[in-house]
């Protein structure tokens, strides 16, 4: 960058971009507003060194960090929503859906697969909360559903990380609330079984989807600071009409209120799961 000053005018110090430096190398935290270098930013994998923010991935960027190079094998990729209600409002489904798979590069907001945690078998899912935040429609849902089967006719333990700020999917109706039995189901047969679930959860993890599969993990792991609920904290002040504690719906909070067991830098998050696949299993 390079300041400069016109003596003309009372504006000083005005920043202009240095020629030969490539835009987007320098990014803000949304927390503390500290200026990250990119590169840096990704090697600490997205999280802010100076405030501990964990920046939001894309599923296929969890699942590089997550599991062996080259070891995941997607599960039903090309599935697609459907529009059950012919959902028109200010936006028709058919218009959202289609912009967030152009935005995203995804046909819907989970992923599914098989990959290997050094040496263990894993089925994995994820969900993006970059597609209609996450929500839980019928493809998500099903998804949810088909990877915990597999999981259990396997028999491998099932690890599933919740990137869900918008529970379920209201464009679909009452399919996209079924899917809130359907996947607590399915997890059900896998417990029954005698497997082993974790459930990880990142911000935001809300609604519809905490309220199913996201917290009946024999173990929950949460991001640092990340949201999690049933309704936000600014809806329920509006209708109780009280000031809600400071750090409401953190994962802090939870952890010491007891719904979550344990915080983890998104760092260690592979060693310590990959720790209690070993020792659970």
């Amino acid at each position: 960058m390079t300041l400069f000053s016109n003596p003309k005018s009372k504006t000083r110090n005005i920043p202009q971009k240095r020629k030969g430096v490539p835009d987007g190398q320098w990014v803000k935290c949304e927390d503390c507003g500290e200026i990250i270098y990119k590169k840096t930013l990704d090697e600490n994998f997205k999280v802010c060194s100076k405030c501990n923010f964990h920046f939001t991935l894309t599923a296929y960027e969890r699942i590089s960090q997550f599991v062996n190079e080259n070891s995941f094998e997607e599960f039903d990729k090309d599935m697609k929503s459907g529009d059950p209600l012919g959902f028109k409002g200010p936006k028709a489904y058919s218009i959202k859906l289609a912009e967030d798979q152009k935005s995203t590069g995804m046909i819907d907001a989970c992923v599914i697969g098989k990959a290997l945690l050094e040496k263990n078998k894993i089925a994995l899912g994820v969900t993006d909360s970059r597609f209609i935040m996450g929500t839980m429609g019928q493809v998500v849902g099903e998804k949810i559903t088909r990877i915990t089967e597999y999981a259990t006719e396997n028999k491998l333990p099932l690890i599933i990380i919740s990137g869900s700020g918008g529970g379920a999917r209201m464009y679909e109706g009452l399919i996209s609330l079924m899917q809130m039995a359907k996947t607590s189901a399915a997890l059900a047969r896998h417990n029954k079984a005698g497997l082993l679930y974790i459930s990880i959860l990142t911000n935001p993890t809300m609604a519809g989807v905490l309220a199913s599969f996201a917290t009946l993990g024999d173990i929950i792991i949460a991001e640092p600071k990340a949201l999690i609920g049933f309704t936000g904290p600014r809806v329920i002040e509006q209708t109780i009409r009280q000031k809600l504690p400071e750090g409401f719906q953190t994962s802090e909070f939870l952890l010491e209120h007891g719904l979550i067991d344990m915080i983890s830098h998104r760092k260690n998050l592979r060693n310590i799961v990959l720790q209690l696949i070993t020792y659970l299993s």
